[in-house]
């Protein structure tokens, strides 16, 4: 199964306790469906508790039955009502009238309580909604055929707190959200905490691999700076002997040749605290960039740590 599956079925297992919140999600559902038209319902899913779901929710929101119910393949599932007079009831019952409807608008006078807005989403979901893996992406879309309705419902969303975004795809009006905790806070008030959850722990995971994997490349960076600049010291440090002699270099100079050569690997850091007696980073570095200084040109290359 799917995590849009999933998600499915968690908000199907909210109870229905009253009329009201039921109407609204069948609101939702009716404007999300695949069609909805003076001439005909049809809701498709391929949410086999949604399938369940849907009469109990239209005999508890209408006291209406469907009047086909089908699998139109591709494990989908088809819920069909035709017949006029129960069309006329979903209309009505949302302030529309079937014969003088053009357009389909989101009533928001039956939408005023949060219990019923909340409903209406999920019920929107539940019919038109999809949702991406967590571990995969984020990304969550409401998709319908109208798109006032769209509009409105984006207002909605908006007047509740969430930005979604606009889009269109295949004939569909779409909003979507791409932000983990948007997504999150949007399950939640529809009613799927438990997806909610599954999409905050998906994004700190996400979070904390992004961070190791920064750190990994820092500090590879950094090992190769050290590498390069090491380099760079040794072939002067060869130079100076070959040209000069080792013992032509100050004490100071000398020792930190020496120690340069015995430890080939070693950051600056580590090479200050095997100096004996040790000495600063700084201080270090400063003599290295003296050796330096014997090649001619050498310190217009030099890499520092």
């Amino acid at each position: 199964m799917s995590f849009s599956t999933d998600t499915k079925a968690e908000l199907c297992r909210v109870r229905l306790l009253r009329t009201g919140a039921a109407e609204a999600e069948c609101y939702g559902v009716l404007l999300y469906a695949h069609t909805f038209s003076p001439r005909e319902l049809r809701i498709v899913t391929a949410s086999p508790t949604f399938a369940e779901r849907l009469p109990k929710l239209f005999a508890k929101a209408f006291s209406l039955s469907f009047d086909q119910t089908g699998e139109p393949g591709g494990g989908k599932q088809s819920f069909v009502i035709r017949d006029s007079q129960k069309l006329d009831v979903l209309f009505r019952s949302f302030g529309a009238e079937r014969s003088t409807t053009l357009s389909h608008h989101v009533n928001f006078g039956v939408l005023e309580e949060d219990e019923r807005r909340e409903a209406f989403f999920r019920g929107a979901f539940l019919a038109g909604g999809s949702i991406t893996d967590p571990v995969k992406g984020f990304h969550l879309e409401l998709a319908t055929p109208h798109v006032s309705v769209c509009r409105e419902s984006r207002s909605l969303l908006q007047d509740m707190g969430f930005e979604p975004k606009e889009a269109s795809r295949g004939g569909n009006a779409l909003l979507y959200f791409k932000k983990a905790d948007a997504i999150s806070d949007f399950l939640t008030t529809v009613g799927a905490s438990t997806a909610a959850m599954d999409v905050l722990n998906a994004k700190v995971e996400k979070d904390v691999r992004n961070t190791v994997t920064r750190r990994v490349n820092c500090d590879t960076a950094n090992a190769d700076r050290v590498v390069s600049a090491a380099a760079q010291q040794l072939e002067a440090i060869r130079h100076i002997v070959k040209e000069y002699g080792i013992d032509a270099l100050p004490e100071p100079l000398r020792d930190a040749a020496l120690l340069r050569i015995a430890n080939p690997e070693a950051s600056l850091a580590d090479l200050a605290q095997l100096s004996c007696p040790p000495v600063s980073k700084s201080c270090l570095n400063h003599r290295l960039k003296k050796i330096m200084s014997f090649v001619p040109k050498s310190e217009e290359n030099v890499e520092t740590e």
